[in-house]
């Protein structure tokens, strides 16, 4: 499969645009539709083994990119569970994945961290585009409601306190200009799931970006996360999570928005509110007031943690984007 972006597909334009494993998981499905992808991935992210190669080889963090390049990677299991693996051994290399030092040989090896995803992406059989929303690393804030600024984007879950705002550093930042591109050739633009305030809105932070995403006249689809995040979303309904990205973007961004109505069993419920989660409720009635077209179902599976189901969700991706593109044609 091709890995850089199609001029000529007669398939759909789709961008993805978030982070996390909740991008991953949706990735697995949309892959298996007749769409041409393009996958912005958020370049905040400054713990772990990706916060320790950004700080010593002074490159954008890989976790995230490496858990998108894996989903619409065309390999067998084995290779991706390869690259998922992280070493627990050793002197320096504890707690690295080796996708993660993958891609940051690739980078070394071609000079930068866009050529070294695009080499990776040939190597892997992705199906799509992955791009980074920056080549440069954003430090990512917090303001809390209580006036307090917190710094870095793992440790914004563990202040404790509601957060007010977040904002990055550099504020001006240049986004990759491939990125503008996709998005102002798409057909439909998808953001989340995934961390709101983590993974979700540090990408619409970037200026040129969001200004893309606004002027663009293709169909706008927000995933909402099925559970509340502790320490991000605590208590937050569907309409709270629209609320937070349009006190930041100052836009109501969204046609459609996707989300989980299928019941959660009490033990799963049980074991979440264990770790201070539960169900995001939805609001349907403040959603739709505000202007939304919601598309509800059944959209969960549960093996040792909740996920979207992946399968059913790109159905109704697709199914939004096909009746967009009939009623374009």
């Amino acid at each position: 499969m091709a890995s850089k972006r199609s001029t000529d597909s007669k398939n759909p334009k789709i961008v993805v645009i978030g982070g996390g494993t909740g991008l991953s998981v949706m990735l697995r499905g949309l892959k298996e539709k007749p769409l041409d992808i393009t996958a912005i991935v958020t370049v905040a992210d400054d713990g772990g083994s990706s916060g320790v190669l950004r700080n010593e080889l002074q490159m954008p963090p890989p976790g995230d990119i490496r858990n998108v390049l894996i989903a619409l990677a065309d390999v067998e299991p084995l290779l991706s569970e390869m690259l998922q693996y992280r070493f627990t051994n050793g002197t320096g290399l504890a707690g690295h994945s080796l996708g993660n030092l993958m891609l940051a040989a690739m980078t070394d090896i071609s000079g930068d961290f866009v050529t070294g995803i695009r080499e990776l992406s040939r190597v892997l059989a992705v199906r799509g585009t992955v791009l980074p929303a920056s080549d440069q690393s954003i430090v990512l804030k917090a303001e809390l409601m209580d006036g307090t600024i917190v710094e870095g984007e793992s440790n914004i879950p563990l202040a404790g306190q509601p957060i007010k705002r977040v904002f990055i550093e550099p504020a001006d930042v240049e986004p990759l200009q491939e990125a503008c591109q996709a998005i102002q050739e798409a057909d439909a633009i998808l953001i989340g799931p995934g961390s709101l305030y983590t993974s979700i809105i540090p990408n619409l932070l970037v200026p040129k970006l969001a200004d893309s995403i606004v002027q663009s006249n293709a169909i706008k689809i927000f995933v909402c996360n099925v559970m509340t995040q502790p320490g991000e979303t605590d208590d937050y309904a569907v309409s709270d999570h629209l609320e937070a990205i349009h006190r930041h973007i100052g836009q109501q961004l969204f046609d459609y928005i996707i989300v989980n109505d299928g019941e959660i069993p009490p033990q799963v419920q049980d074991r979440y509110a264990e770790m201070g989660a539960k169900a995001v409720h939805l609001d349907l009635d403040e959603v739709t007031r505000r202007g939304y077209k919601v598309i509800a179902d059944r959209l969960v599976l549960f093996r040792t943690y909740l996920r979207h189901d992946a399968v059913r969700l790109s159905h109704h991706i697709y199914q939004l984007v096909d009746s967009w593109m009939d009623r374009k044609r």
